[in-house]
Formats: structure tokens, sequence, C-alpha cells
């Protein structure tokens, strides 16, 4: 299922017009409400002014009552657009005296007395006004009823909302093309950018320049820029990668075939096994500088990812790589000790940790003169763990401390691909930690310094 492509402008309008909708519904239903009610009170009035004028023209004839209604009175509460009029003159609780017949009867509980019916099959609003009418001491209750169709009513109802359900209308649209032209100016910075990204050589540094842009898009656009980085930074380090491996392999590579057009010239077998023999040397060096240079790119790609949060104990890391180690330095006669302070757990990779106490108690081994010592101690510093790798070697002048940790750099003439403290130092980065080359503490060798954050609930910082 293919995704559609949303607008932004489109998405803003839906949101505005939502509620501009509802606004207009209830104003709309609020002006037909008032309409009719203005339409009810001028109907209500006009009927009750009629039936006044009804009951006062009813007089006694004798002892009976008399209604002259002419027909200029009921042409008063008449209309131009044909409404029926029906009134309705009884005595309370007697006989009527003048009238429609089929005019529904009323009860005289309040006067007057507004009500809706139905005369004919024809619905009407009606009003019933009692009047007393006094002759010889007695009292008799007159009912008048007046009643009239609602087509006028409902004609000015309409005359009355029309008007203003227009206005309604009109001024949502009117407030809807506003918004329409102000978002689009609005929304122009998003196009220049857009404009101004695309106008950039693929390969040139395009970065997102905040300038002129709102308020709320300066968090995306440091975000957007963090993310360039980080993707510039890893295709640095791969094109890096891809440059030194293939000088690296270039050489052993070169001297493989140099040893075969050897062997194939050669008539002897000793000669040749001789010549196998430094092959084969020849290709042990280079699978270790493949697993090391796997590693190193392990190492960078942990940098910039999030790495999973397992609890590492450093004391069995750092026991099982001095046992690894113990036989090489026993070699050439040099004492491994180690020293550890308390419970030592940090948070990330045990392997990647592993390589790193690897790598640098070999390179200890490895530089440190025969019947000397190289010592392993680890402690808490505040709250994280600090491991300090010491031997007594020549040490690393100073201006060079630095470079030692870059890939391939070698600081001395000892057999070895220069990839052992650059590995070390991307696992230590991208476990939120720091390593460093201090001065022996007896003036003599050299510290490879080491602080890793203690595990703690939470994710384990990149670099």
């Amino acid at each position: 299922m293919k995704s559609r492509n949303r607008s932004l402008r489109a998405g803003l309008l839906l949101w505005v017009l939502i509620p501009m909708t509802a606004f207009g519904l209830i104003a709309a239903w609020l002006t037909h409400a008032n309409a009719r009610h203005t339409a009810n009170l001028l109907q209500d009035s006009a009927l009750l002014a009629t039936a006044r004028v009804m009951a006062a023209d009813v007089q006694w004839n004798g002892d009976n009552l008399v209604a002259s209604i002419s027909p200029g009175m009921i042409q008063i509460v008449g209309t131009d657009e044909g409404d029926q009029v029906f009134y309705r003159i009884e005595i309370a609780g007697g006989p009527v005296i003048a009238g429609t017949s089929a005019f529904p009867q009323t009860h005289a509980d309040r006067s007057p007395r507004w009500f809706d019916a139905t005369v004919s099959d024809l619905p009407i609003r009606a009003v019933s006004l009692t009047r007393p009418m006094y002759d010889d001491g007695k009292t008799i209750d007159l009912v008048v009823s007046v009643g009239r169709t609602q087509i006028s009513r409902d004609a000015l109802v309409a005359s009355l909302w029309g008007p203003q359900l227009a206005y309604i209308l009109g001024s949502i649209a009117v407030a809807m093309l506003l918004i329409y032209a102000g978002l689009t100016l609005e929304l122009r910075p998003l196009s220049r950018l857009a404009d101004s990204l695309a106008a950039h050589p693929p390969r040139s540094r395009a970065r997102i320049d905040p300038i002129g842009l709102h308020a709320e898009l300066h968090p995306l656009v440091a975000a957007f820029n963090a993310c360039l980085d980080v993707i510039e930074r890893q295709s640095v380090t791969q094109r890096r990668f891809i440059a030194d491996a293939a000088h690296q392999i270039r050489t052993p590579l070169t001297l493989l075939g140099t040893q075969l057009q050897y062997a194939r010239r050669q008539h002897s077998l000793d000669e040749v096994r001789e010549t196998l023999l430094a092959m084969h040397h020849s290709n042990r060096a280079m699978v270790s500088l493949i697993n090391q240079l796997l590693m190193l790119a392990q190492a960078e790609a942990a940098g910039y990812t999030a790495l999973e949060k397992q609890p590492v104990d450093l004391r069995a890391v750092i026991a099982q790589a001095v046992e690894k180690l113990a036989l090489v330095a026993q070699r050439r006669n040099i004492e491994l000790t180690v020293s550890f302070d308390g419970a030592l757990v940090v948070g990330g990779s045990e392997p990647l940790l592993a390589a790193v106490l690897s790598n640098l108690v070999d390179n200890a081994i490895r530089y440190a003169p025969q019947g000397t010592r190289v010592g392993v101690e680890a402690k808490h510093a505040g709250t994280a763990v600090q491991i300090d790798v010491i031997d007594e070697g020549p040490g690393v002048p100073a201006e060079l401390r630095e470079r030692v940790f870059e890939p391939f750099f070698r600081a001395s003439t000892e057999e070895g691909s220069g990839l052992g403290l650059a590995i070390a130092r991307e696992i230590v980065w991208a476990h939120g930690g720091s390593i460093h080359l201090l001065d022996a503490p007896a003036g003599v060798g050299m510290v490879v310094n080491v602080v890793l954050p203690s595990h703690v609930v939470g994710s384990i910082a990149g670099r």
C-alpha cells in the first residue's frame, strides 16, 4: 500500500477549518433560534392585540352576549402570505357565541395564554384571553381565542436568518482565504530551505542555516545538522578505514606474491619448505591484521549506536585477559600482577571490553623489557571505574601520546599493526569513557589509564 504525501499547508488548514466549521454551525443555530424567537414575539403580539379588540366588541344584548366581529378585524391579523385566521368566542363552560366551532376548546387557567394547535389539519399559533362580563350583578367569564397559520411566521424567520447565515458563511470563507495566504507566506522559508539544500553539490558539506527560519524550526534544524554531522563522520571514518585497510593489506599480499614466485623457481625441497614456512608466517600476520581491522570497524561502529546496557563484571574480564596472556608473559620473563578494589561493574558490551583489556595488556607485555613487571589495577573513582595498565618499558614521548591512538601509527620499531590502541580508544569512547597515556608513578615506564562510568539504569552514552 502506497503512502500518501501529506501536505503541511493542507493539514494546518484542516485543523483551522474544523473549529471554524463548528463555530459556524453553533452561530447558525443561535441566529436561527434568535430569528424564530423574534418572529414568535411579533406574531404573539399581533394575536394578543386582535384578541383584545375582539373581546372589547362583545356586548350585552338583553340577557345575551353578542359579538359583532367585522371582516376588517380579521384582515388586521391576516398577512400577505395567505395565512388563515381562526377565532372562537365562548362563555367559559358555556356555549360558543361566535367563530369556528372546530377551534379547540381552551381552559381559562390563565390569561392571556398562548398555545399551538391544529384546525382543519392546519397547524396554528393561538392565544386565549379571558374577559369578565358584568350585568345586573352577575359576572360571566368570556373566552376569546384567536389563531393564525404559520406561513408568515416562517417567512419572517427566513428573512431574519438568511442574511445572518450568509454573513457567517462569507466570514468563514474570507477567513480561510486569509489563513491560506498567511500560511503560504509563512511557509516560504521552508521552500527556500529546500531550494538551498537542492542547490548544494552532492559531495559538498550541506548544512541548514537557521537564520530567517521560525523559532519553532530551530530545534529541528539543529537535530538535522547533528544527524548530518554523524553521517559525515561515519562517511569519513569509512573512507579512512577502506584506504588504511587497502594500504596495510597490500604489503603482506605483495610479500606473499613474491614468496610464491621465489618458491616456483626453487628446485630444492628444503628451500621450498623454508619458503612455505615464511609464507605461513606472512599469512598468519595478514589474518591477524584483517581480524584487527574488523575489530576496529566494529569498535568505530559502536561509537554511533547505543550499546545494550548489560552489566559487565570487569574483574572477570581482566582475569580472563591476564590468564590468556600469562603464557606470553612467562616466555618473556615478565611478571603479571592484578589488583582489584571491590565489585567493579560497568555497563556495555563484554566482548568489546575484553578486547580492550587484551590489547592493553598485550601491548604492555610487548614493549616491557624482559625481567620486568606488568600490573593491572582496577578501582572505583567516584561514580566511575578506573583501570590502569602499568609497564616498565621505554614509554612514549609526550608529543606522540595522542598520535599513538591513530590507526596504523607506531611509536617504535616493534612488530605490530599499530591498531591496538586505536581499537581500545574507539571502544572506550563508545562506552562513554576516556583513555589516556600517563607517566608511571616510579618515573620508569608508562600507564594506560582507562575510566569507564559505573553501571546504572539507563542507556550507555555514545561518543
